[in-house]
């Protein structure tokens, strides 16, 4: 098995000498610095560029600049999909978007673990674990979603909030580490 399979299977996998996670990180990186120069009103051309860089896409969708990932390919939004400023989604596990999905600026989805083991992490391996993200949720700006983290449909997370496991359907959430405070009514 070679280290992108251990990687995209979760397993104990080492980033730093396979030359060709290397070269896709390389890949997606330079897409998502040209992708950041883009001039704002040329939507279509932003558009385009992200769906180069995404693994999957639907209809309608924006991510503003600046926004950064390490793969891309990992990544899948839903219909009606909008981030503000300052993006970034460590992929190295799947990071998936319901439909209606709205993060606020300055936001993080990290899927990368490192190991505890000293040696192993100065090592450099690594090892991953997905985020899933429900349809109508709404992220407020500077949230920060860890690790293996499910977020449940129609659930708001508060401004600053520290994700660090599983957050039910129809709730409000918030805090670090972020914790249901209420469900959400109509």
């Amino acid at each position: 098995m070679n280290e992108k399979e251990k990687m995209g299977k979760g397993l104990l996998y080492d980033p730093s000498t396979d030359r060709k996670l290397y070269a896709e990180r390389i890949k997606c990186k330079n897409l998502c610095h040209k992708y950041n120069r883009i001039y704002p009103e040329m939507v279509g051309h932003k558009r385009d560029m992200a769906v180069r860089i995404l693994g999957k896409t639907k209809n309608l969708f924006y991510i503003e600049s600046p926004f950064y990932c390490d793969y891309g390919y990992n990544i899948e939004i839903g219909d009606n999909f909008y981030s503000n400023h300052n993006l970034v989604i460590l992929d190295a596990g799947k990071v998936v978007f319901g439909d209606n999905v709205f993060i606020g600026p300055n936001c993080g989805f990290y899927t990368s673990r490192h190991p505890i083991n000293t040696e192993s992490r100065i090592q450099g391996f690594a090892y991953a674990s997905p985020i899933k993200v429900g349809d109508n949720v709404w992220i407020g700006g500077n949230v920060t979603v860890l690790p293996g983290v499910s977020i449940g449909n129609n659930t708001i997370i508060g401004a600053g909030s520290v994700v660090t496991r599983d957050i039910p359907e129809n709730v409000i959430a918030i805090g670090n580490p972020c914790k249901v405070i209420k469900k959400t009514t109509e």
